[in-house]
């Protein structure tokens, strides 16, 4: 069990905080252990000038509590760019002028990040995975002329390696996000971090196939595609309730 401090069922309705973002005034939510989000708008940074740890920040037994260590985790705002910050800067970078691709990613992360505050997973391996799970796509069209998953597993983790790499992700780091890469198409990996990811890359794309598919056809594939408590959850708020019906929908 979470210290008082940490777990949420101790916190008050003042512990949630909504701040518009400046570049586009969309309304963000913060719970207050979180430091820095995305705008699901316009992918802008926004900064929680209330952000508040508790007994995390200083804790010695704040990594055994929270299954990372807050001080370095994502989100913080430690004065330089945060390990998020940094990873979509490579993820940019990479992608050059493909708005479409940034978008995804951008919203992946978003969703990933709602998801990671309701399982314990490694945030580092979660959020590098939700910027840089389709880093192969544009090599995979160069190369072999498609997007088909099969071809983005092949290129991506090369990629992810060298990003990850040049951002300092220590050696088991860059393995895990690595195989997450490569098997993000076929949901065949067990781990919480990868199920984390899963979820929000199906997500994502069932809100993006959304102007093009029904919202029935929607709730139907994404009732056997999801894999967490939190993605079911998040989905009944985003499409209403799930159903069992056979059928997937493949990430992106």
């Amino acid at each position: 069990m979470r210290c008082p401090g940490q777990d949420k069922r101790f916190w008050r309705p003042e512990d949630v905080v909504e701040l518009a973002c400046n570049r586009c005034g969309q309304t963000v939510e913060f719970f207050k252990d979180e430091g820095i989000r995305r705008c699901p708008a316009c992918g802008g940074r926004v900064i929680n000038p209330k952000v508040s740890l508790g007994c995390a920040q200083w804790c010695a037994h704040a990594r055994d509590c929270l299954g990372y260590d807050p001080k370095n985790a994502p989100g913080g705002d430690s004065g330089q760019a945060s390990l998020a910050d940094r990873l979509v800067e490579a993820m940019k970078n990479e992608f050059g002028s493909d708005p479409k691709r940034i978008t995804h990613a951008l919203s992946v992360l978003d969703v990933a990040e709602q998801l990671l505050r309701q399982e314990r997973a490694d945030p580092r391996v979660v959020v590098a995975a939700a910027v840089l799970h389709d880093i192969g796509i544009q090599e995979a069209e160069r190369k072999h002329g498609s997007s088909l998953g099969k071809f983005q597993e092949l290129e991506g983790p090369p990629i992810a390696e060298r990003i990850l790499r040049s951002l300092g992700f220590d050696e088991e780091a860059v393995k895990r996000v690595c195989q997450i890469v490569a098997h993000h198409h076929r949901g065949d990996l067990d781990s919480i971090e990868f199920r984390l990811l899963w979820d929000a890359d199906n997500l994502v794309n069932a809100r993006e196939a959304g102007s093009g598919t029904g919202v029935e056809e929607v709730r139907l594939r994404l009732g056997q595609a999801l894999m967490t408590n939190g993605g079911k959850r998040l989905a009944e708020r985003m499409f209403g309730a799930l159903s069992g019906a056979e059928g997937t929908v493949r990430p992106g």
